[in-house]
């Protein structure tokens, strides 16, 4: 089934309300796609920042507001993704266009843990919401699974938690240096891990048996979830637990980082701003809250960072976050994580020693992908500053037999060079991926495009017809 240069031919448009951070990181991946882009801000100076960038279209004014959202076509719109500043905005006009218009699909940032912990709110009978998302609690989870597996640069789930794809990075003289990827099989051994992407320099090598790894490359693999520490105990990457952790920064990532974290580590959380230390300080059971400057070098001294095992950077300011990151490591914590929302930054970060740096934008990208992307698309995963993506999709069989995934072999999809399969999940269990596996109905598939344009080829084969 040959599926190499597939065109995009049903534009959608896609409506995005708020130019901010988060906004601005949407409409550009989204533009990028050859989407029908219109966003809404009350900031004139966000939407010609947009403008000058992307050929998309933009209005000022308020997005919750009908006047606003018909000036932006919102009758004929095919999504309408809510992300401005105020979770309060974002539902209201969900509820706006649910009341009014021919309801477009809809999904909405919600930051608020008040608002979360009432999941009765977003049901059929409360607000009018297709899809709900919270960025920080996305973001916490990355940074969570990275405190899981201290070894590893980047961490995901997919199916459902079965499946999980990470990467590594390749130092001198460890034990991937030098490999072929064929090599790894006879240590991997069990069949169901797999490489599926080698990026060189932040260039994406070809994955073929004979490709070799070198110094400086990051590997990512794809393995069964309970496989995961013993792969990475055979790549020797398998580091001591994380267990004494500073984090920097007491918002809406921090507080929900202290809280997953402090039942069984030792947590502070180090926040400049009185009233907001106040507060987190009395949310918090088990987490020491200390009021200060997370860059101050005589602070980190007398909170012992030399035998922190980890410093999270997790402010709102990349700034900070970079030169904290980098003193904490330097006045000796044995891990580093930064957050940083401008991907720009992370070329500053070498020679720094901060080990790994968290990008809140791509990470949120995956969870409003998975509902933009054509075919049955279960999850999506947007990685290397966006570049990349990873994607499960679900295998039906189609009326047309001729463009049908079910009853074809591995070998019979030619997907061109950069789309790599990585796992296949069968009835809940993940099952080994051969040139002969048959696709079935209802197989979950997880795979690598190592360039976001290939991803055309993935959705027209997994489409649902």
């Amino acid at each position: 089934m040959q599926t190499v240069g597939i065109e995009r031919i049903d534009k959608l448009k896609i409506l995005i309300l708020g130019a901010g951070v988060t906004g601005s990181s949407v409409a550009e991946a989204l533009a990028s796609e050859e989407n029908d882009i219109v966003v809404i801000d009350f900031k004139p100076e966000l939407l010609e920042a947009l403008k000058e960038r992307f050929d998309i279209a933009t209005v000022t004014g308020n997005a919750a507001h009908p006047s606003v959202l018909e000036q932006a076509g919102v009758h004929n719109t095919d999504m309408v993704i809510a992300v401005t500043d105020r979770d309060e905005t974002n539902m209201l006009a969900c509820l706006i266009i649910n009341t009014l218009y021919s309801r477009p699909k809809t999904i909405a940032r919600v930051r608020a843990i008040d608002y979360l912990k009432h999941p009765k709110l977003f049901s059929a009978n409360g607000i009018p919401v297709d899809f709900v998302i919270s960025p920080e609690q996305i973001v916490m989870q990355s940074i969570r699974n990275l405190i899981e597996f201290p070894g590893v640069l980047h961490i995901s789930d997919f199916a459902g938690g079965l499946v999980r794809l990470f990467s590594v990075k390749v130092v001198n003289d460890g034990f991937l240096t030098g490999k072929k990827i064929k090599d790894l099989k006879v240590r991997l051994a069990d069949g169901k891990t797999r490489v599926v992407a080698i990026f060189r320099r932040g260039v994406p090598m070809e994955v073929t048996g004979d490709a070799i790894i070198e110094t400086g490359d990051e590997v990512f693999f794809v393995a069964p979830r309970k496989e995961v520490r013993r792969v990475l105990k055979e790549l020797n990457k398998l580091e001591a637990p994380l267990k004494r952790i500073i984090i920097a920064g007491g918002g809406h990532v921090g507080k929900r980082l202290a809280l997953a974290l402090e039942g069984d580590h030792q947590v502070k959380i180090i926040e400049k701003d009185p009233r907001r230390a106040k507060k987190i300080a009395n949310d918090l059971d088990k987490t020491v809250v200390l009021l200060g400057d997370c860059a101050d070098e005589a602070l980190l001294l007398d909170e012992s960072i030399d035998s922190a095992d980890l410093f999270c950077a997790i402010t709102d300011n990349d700034g900070v976050n970079i030169i904290s990151a980098s003193l904490a490591k330097s006045l000796g914590a044995r891990k580093t994580i930064c957050l940083l929302n401008h991907v720009s930054y992370t070329k500053l970060l070498p020679g720094t020693g901060i080990d790994v740096s968290v990008l809140p934008n791509q990470e949120t990208l995956g969870s409003i992908l998975k509902h933009v992307r054509r075919g049955d698309v279960a999850q999506v995963s947007s990685l290397c500053g966006g570049t990349s993506e990873a994607i499960e999709a679900v295998a039906h069989h189609n009326s047309n037999d001729a463009n049908s995934v079910v009853g074809q072999r591995v070998d019979a999809i030619k997907f061109p060079p950069g789309i790599v399969m990585g796992a296949l999940i069968r009835n809940s269990e993940v099952i080994s991926i051969h040139h002969d596996t048959v696709f079935q109905e209802d197989d979950h598939v997880v795979m690598f495009a190592m360039d976001k344009k290939l991803v055309t080829n993935i959705e027209q084969t997994f489409q649902r017809i």
